[in-house]
């Protein structure tokens, strides 16, 4: 995540948005009444749905019962699921 204060966000305010829509960054915002992050909305809907994801149980469950699959070598290639 790269810094900034709020005035260099103000100046560079169109150059700020067109980085973060075209190559995904992120900026942090610095100002004496606080912070802010400026993120393109895609990674925001992409934050959100992943923090409700993660918020379930029951994926969460999942999640850690499969990556002990992984550890453990019990998994299947893409090739021995589908074939050649």
């Amino acid at each position: 995540m790269l810094s900034l204060t709020a005035t260099n966000a103000r100046r560079d305010f169109f150059t700020l948005v067109k980085s973060v829509t075209e190559q995904d960054k992120v900026f942090h915002i610095q100002h004496k009444m606080g912070t802010a992050v400026l993120m393109s909305e895609d990674f925001y809907e992409n934050l959100i749905e992943t923090l409700e994801l993660l918020s379930s149980p029951e994926l969460k469950k999942s999640l850690e019962r499969s990556l002990k699959q992984v550890e453990k070598g019990e998994t299947f290639s893409m090739e021995e699921i589908l074939g050649s």
